[in-house]
Formats: structure tokens, C-alpha cells, sequence
């Protein structure tokens, strides 16, 4: 790569030759498409070598160093990511992200928009993709939205205007001392629930965790107990969580009925739709998601099932008053103007905690505009049609055990040899994920099944196949008879 001069002594951050710099950052580009054409191919997972952690563990720099040195460190990046872009990526629930989110990407950067606010080009475009969330889910149009990190974020969002709803929004001055708010979710709740309830004050234990059916799906009669059990203790109820798509086996809750439940008792209904409620989009499956239009908020990612690039996730609320009311704070610093530069009003920040946010709409709009929903649900329907398959094969086989039944993309099983005990089942499956992962043949993951130690396969990637699967399954077999005395 050609290495332009150093910028002379105050001349700023910008380069000294910009035709040197475009040629270094078009040989970067190629070697990211490069990359990038190669991701079915080679290994899924690279542990990155002793050498390279020791280049980067260095003393803080006092000089810089050339562009070109620099565009060739960032290159050798490129083989080391934890995987998602292969098609045997099956661990967690990541998106595999595609090569247009790329171009998005190039003109975020060069426009460096801070959009918490004012206006300009990325506030605009940020609202479109609100609107187009709001029709995906069926929210009413005067719902508001906020595009953050991913959903962990999302739900701390949605449970504090919950939360301030339910306290008549004096919580935003006075605290929440006394009040003594619980809220429900299942068993199978995602950690980011519990979690959003420790940030704002709640405590995890104000988060009851209702025990769920064979399904893996929250049990409504154990829901209704709990909460007449906490207003007989003088508690106060004010969330039902319902999910979309759980992490570990992605059943879905009864939400039609959850809502049904939140209306009478007079609860907040919230959804953690982090990767399920995308189903939506597809056709096969978007009955099952229907009463989200019924939520007073959901919680989602783009970075899962919509395969935009890490990271962006959403919000919808459906009273926008509410959304508001829990956040805007517009010190005179920040005051609204009817034009110029300020004006553009209400400001995301009025909706959540960042002033200072990147431009994650352009690549979220990009997706969708450059895709359409037609195509994106059409992959979301491959997947949940391999989970299918592979559950299928499991089934059929009697070297292995199906330990849940594949409701949606996500397919958990063990491989079992006759004659082992559980312990030695467990000890056998988990050694045989990894090393799947270090062999880089695949990367499952694993989770626990009433008890039980299973290899958990997520299908969350446009590029898998059912030849990845077959060759999944071979594998497993072959790596388990080598480990068996």
C-alpha cells in the first residue's frame, strides 16, 4: 500500500497527499471485499495468534505512524471476526451482515453526523426507518421509536417509560423509594430483562420469572397467580414481558393472551422481539407474531435476523407522550428553534439516554430499501425451514436425542451414545462443541434443557445451507466415536 508523507506541523488531522490516501483506502476496500466474497469459505473460526495480541498490546503511542502501515494493520483484522459472516456460524444468535451494509457504512463515516439532534439528513432518515417499523409491527402511526445499540439498550428504554408511566412519571425527580413495582417475564426470558431492571434501580428480583409449559413457553396460569400473590402483599404490578423468539429454544409466548392479561390487570405489555419479532415478515410465520400490535412497546435487532452490520437495534413505544415524558430534558444549550440549524424538533434525545449518537439509521434504511421486506422475510423462512430439517434428521437418528422441538430457527439436541450417565453425556457433548469451534468446522453453542447439556443450533444466516447442516451432523458423529474409550 502506498505510504503518503506525514502531515507537516499544524496542518491538521487531514492527509498531506489525498491521492495517496485514496489509493491506500481503495486497497483496504478491495481487501474488505475480499473478505468479504470468501465468507462461505475457509474456517469459521480463527483464534487470533499470540503475535497479533502482542502487537496490539503496546504503550500508548506519542507519534503516529503512516497511513499505509496503518490501512495494512487494520487488513490483518480481517481473518480474525468470532465468525457470524460463515454460513457454520450456528452459536448465538448474531447476523451474518452483507456487503451492501458496506456502502452504508462509507457514507456514515464520511458525514460523522451526530444524530442525537438538529436538523439534518440523518434525523430524516432515522425517522423513515421509524415509520417503516411501525408499519412492520402494526403500531399506530403516532408511536415513537428510537434506533440504539441492540436490545439490551432498547429494553432499558421501554422499562423506564414504563416504569415513569406507572408512577405517574415523579419517579423522574423523586426516585422510585417505596414504590415497590414488580414486573413478569418467564423463565426463558433473555438476561437483558433482569438486567434492565438492576439499571434502573428496580432490583432483578422486582422481575418475577414465571415458570413455562413443555413448550417452553410462559405458563399464563402461574402469571395470574403471581400477580394477585404480589398485590395481596401489598406489591405493586406494573409490566408484563412477553417474547418474541426466546435465546435458548425460540418458543414464543401466548403474547395475544399476555396482552389480554396486561389490559385487565392495567400493565404496561412490553415484548422482547430481539430476533423473533421479525418473523413478521415472513408469511409462514407472521400469524404466530400478530398481537405485537397490541404491545405498549417492543424491543428488537436489526444486527440478528435483518442482517444489517453490528450493531443497531430499535424501540417502538406505542404512546409517543409517554416515550417522551420518560426522557426529554432540553437544557438551554440544547434549545429548539423553529429554523436553522437547531430546529428539526423533537430530538431522538428526547427519547432515550444519548446526545451523542453514529448514524446506525443510514445502514438499517440501506437494508431495507436495497432488500425489501419481501426478501428479507423470504430468509428469515429459509432459516426457520432449516431448523426444520435439521430437527427432522435429528429425529430420525438414534445416535442423537432431540432435547426441544424446533418452534421457530433455533434446534438443541445431543449427540448420545448408549451406556453414558448424564454427567458423561454433558461432559461428551460440550468437548465435542469445542472442538468443533477450534477445529473451525462449525460453531455451535450450548445451553442447558431441564437439566441437560445441549448443542444448541441457531439459524440466523442468509448464507447456510442444508449441506452445512448434513455436514454438521457428520461431523458431530465422527468427533463423538473419537472421543468414546
Amino acid at each position: 500500500m502506498t505510504d503518503p508523507k506525514s502531515p507537516a506541523p499544524g496542518q491538521g488531522l487531514d492527509p498531506a497527499d489525498w491521492a495517496a490516501f485514496r489509493q491506500t483506502a481503495h486497497e483496504l476496500l478491495d481487501a474488505a471485499i475480499d473478505k468479504m466474497t470468501a465468507n462461505r469459505e475457509g474456517r469459521v473460526w480463527t483464534p487470533f495468534p499470540p503475535e497479533m495480541k502482542a502487537a496490539f498490546a503496546r504503550p500508548l503511542p506519542q507519534e503516529g505512524q503512516g497511513e499505509a502501515e496503518l490501512a495494512s494493520q487494520l487488513a490483518a483484522l480481517l481473518p480474525y471476526g468470532v465468525g457470524n459472516t460463515h454460513p457454520r456460524f450456528f452459536g448465538w444468535v448474531h447476523g451474518s451482515g452483507t456487503p451492501q451494509n458496506l456502502l452504508a457504512e462509507i457514507v456514515a463515516s464520511a458525514l460523522n453526523a451526530n444524530a442525537g439532534g438538529r436538523d439534518h439528513g440523518a434525523i430524516y432518515v432515522e425517522r423513515q426507518v421509524i415509520a417503516w417499523c411501525r408499519e412492520m409491527f402494526g403500531f399506530p402511526e403516532t408511536a415513537s421509536g428510537l434506533i440504539v445499540s441492540g436490545t439490551s439498550l432498547a429494553t432499558v428504554i421501554a422499562v423506564k417509560t414504563a416504569r415513569d408511566a406507572a408512577l405517574d412519571f415523579r419517579s423522574r425527580k423523586e426516585g422510585i423509594c417505596g414504590d415497590r413495582l414488580v414486573g413478569y417475564a418467564s423463565a426463558e426470558a433473555h438476561a437483558c430483562n433482569p438486567r434492565a431492571f438492576d439499571i434502573l434501580g428496580l432490583g432483578t428480583e422486582a422481575l418475577r420469572r414465571i415458570p413455562v409449559n413443555d413448550a417452553y413457553e410462559m405458563d399464563t396460569g402461574a402469571l395470574r397467580a403471581a400477580i394477585q400473590a404480589d398485590r395481596d402483599a401489598g406489591l405493586t404490578p406494573f409490566l408484563i414481558i412477553g417474547t418474541a423468539g426466546t435465546v435458548n429454544t425460540g418458543s414464543t409466548d401466548p403474547l395475544a393472551e399476555l396482552s389480554g392479561i396486561a389490559k385487565a390487570e392495567g400493565l404496561w405489555f412490553h415484548i422482547d422481539g430481539a430476533f423473533g419479532a421479525l418473523a413478521r415478515l415472513s408469511p409462514e410465520h407472521a400469524s404466530r407474531f400478530a398481537a405485537i400490535s397490541q404491545a405498549d412497546s417492543i424491543a428488537f435487532d436489526f444486527h440478528k435476523w435483518l442482517h444489517v452490520n453490528y450493531d443497531a437495534g430499535c424501540v417502538l413505544v406505542r404512546e409517543e407522550a409517554h416515550h417522551r415524558h420518560a426522557f426529554s430534558d432540553r437544557p438551554d444549550y440544547l434549545k429548539g428553534t423553529e429554523r436553522g440549524i437547531a430546529a428539526g424538533n423533537p430530538w431522538p434525545v428526547e427519547y432515550g439516554p444519548e446526545l451523542s449518537r453514529g448514524f446506525r439509521a443510514l445502514k438499517v434504511w440501506s437494508q431495507i430499501a436495497g432488500f425489501g421486506t419481501e426478501r428479507l422475510g423470504a430468509a428469515i423462512a429459509t432459516n426457520c425451514a432449516q431448523a426444520a430439517y435439521l430437527s427432522g434428521k435429528v429425529a430420525a437418528d438414534p445416535r442423537f436425542e432431540l432435547l426441544a422441538p424446533a418452534r421457530l430457527n433455533i434446534c438443541c439436541f445431543r449427540l448420545r451414545p448408549e451406556g453414558l450417565e448424564e454427567a458423561a453425556l454433558d461432559a461428551l457433548n460440550e468437548e465435542i462443541v469445542l472442538r468443533l469451534q477450534e477445529s473451525g468446522v462449525a460453531a455451535p453453542s450450548t445451553t442447558r434443557l431441564k437439566g441437560r447439556l445441549a448443542i444448541r443450533i441457531n439459524l440466523t444466516n442468509h448464507r447456510t445451507q442444508e449441506s452445512d447442516l448434513d455436514h454438521l451432523l457428520t461431523e458431530i458423529v465422527r468427533i463423538g466415536e473419537g472421543l468414546r474409550p
